[in-house]
């Protein structure tokens, strides 16, 4: 479990402004971190395995469409972005308590996701196309880029693999993040029914 340290320094002269941009600045730093799952500092440097430096750009380049929404949001509104009766600590104290997203995730959403879409193919875990690919932890940790991981799982929804389609453009974020947590969950427990 890594430490989010987050310094403020800002000169009284321009104090309105700088605020302004450092709030938006921790907000989109915040949401990138957070939204991403991870709780260790792989969220913010590559990894060290080609792979895994795949998986770590799908996840950047999914973070800077987050924050390329955030920042042309706060630009068209920018009161949106502001904290009625609260000061930039205390905003950034706000966004902190914030739960990272792979804890976050609603598991009986990603359920009710999975058996909407993923079933046809994935039904209790098993693999109606290619037998061997199931969904069990073992299977995963082979087939997955990146290792077994809810990260790689999210990859794997989003962009597909071989007869597997990709689901970016058919499921939200929300969907997509808590369908890959439910998918960790019942892997890692040993929880797919066959």
């Amino acid at each position: 479990h890594g430490r989010l340290r987050v310094s403020v320094g800002i000169s009284s002269y321009c104090y309105t402004h700088r605020a302004q941009r450092l709030q938006l600045y921790i907000i989109m730093a915040l949401t990138t971190v957070l939204s991403s799952g991870a709780r260790t500092a792989s969220a913010v440097a590559p990894a060290a395995k080609p792979a895994q430096r795949a998986l770590y750009a799908a996840g950047t380049q999914r973070r800077m469409r987050t924050i390329t929404a955030a920042s042309a949001q706060h630009k068209s509104d920018p009161a949106a972005w502001r904290v009625p009766g609260a000061s930039i600590l205390s905003a950034a104290v706000i966004v902190l308590t914030v739960a990272p997203s792979s804890q976050a995730a609603d598991l009986a959403l990603g359920a009710q996701v999975f058996n909407g879409n993923c079933a046809a193919c994935h039904q209790g875990g098993r693999n109606t196309v290619i037998a061997e690919k199931t969904l069990d932890k073992a299977a995963l940790e082979q087939y997955l880029d990146g290792g077994f991981n809810i990260e790689a799982i999210i990859y794997q929804v989003e962009n597909g693999k071989g007869a597997m389609p990709a689901w970016a453009d058919r499921l939200s974020e929300e969907e997509i993040q808590s369908v890959a947590a439910y998918v960790y969950k019942q892997a890692s427990e040993g929880l797919w029914k066959y």
